[in-house]
């Protein structure tokens, strides 16, 4: 076995066993038992040092299993998102893979779907704040679900900087 599908088994099963209730209680269990051994120890700078000493490690290594977990669920979310944009008849293929695209790019996509949603509020004559679903918005859909797509297209985008694909 790979050195990397070693860390990904075992980081999978870290973040199993830290995210189960019995973790929890380990970890409320340790303090408690070093708050009983205080008197023990006559609550000297060693005694502190050592709870200070645990949590610093555990707080180290949980950064990077956190985001190793994150960026697993990140990907697998952006897959599924991508899927449904390619099987939706009316979605625009150009919002496939948008996380790779550079920040302006983004924001400008980010600008123009904000505008159109303006738009389509102000026609509706709805405010931010109401519900998005109403009858009318149902009876436009068409067979495979997905909203009308009038003023839907993206805005023009050129490809990131640097790419010539």
């Amino acid at each position: 076995m790979k050195w990397h599908e070693a860390f990904e088994r075992g980081a999978k099963a870290a973040a199993r066993f830290t995210g189960h209730p019995l973790c929890f209680c380990l970890a409320v269990g340790v303090v408690v038992l070093w708050l009983l051994s205080g008197p023990v120890f006559g609550f000297s700078d060693t005694w502190q040092l050592i709870i200070n000493t645990g949590t610093t490690i555990v707080t180290f290594l949980m950064v990077f299993l956190i985001q190793n977990s994150q960026n697993r669920d990140a990907a697998a979310v952006q897959i599924k998102l991508d899927e449904l944009i390619r099987a939706t008849l009316k979605a625009e293929n150009a919002l496939l893979d948008l996380e790779e695209l550079d920040e302006d790019t983004l924001e400008r996509f980010r600008r123009r779907y904000e505008a159109l949603a303006q738009k389509a509020r102000a026609r509706s004559g709805r405010s931010q704040r109401d519900c998005p679903a109403d009858a009318d918005d149902a009876d436009e859909a068409d067979d495979s679900g997905s909203a009308p797509a009038r003023d839907m297209a993206p805005p023009r985008v050129s490809p990131p900087r640097g790419d010539t694909t």
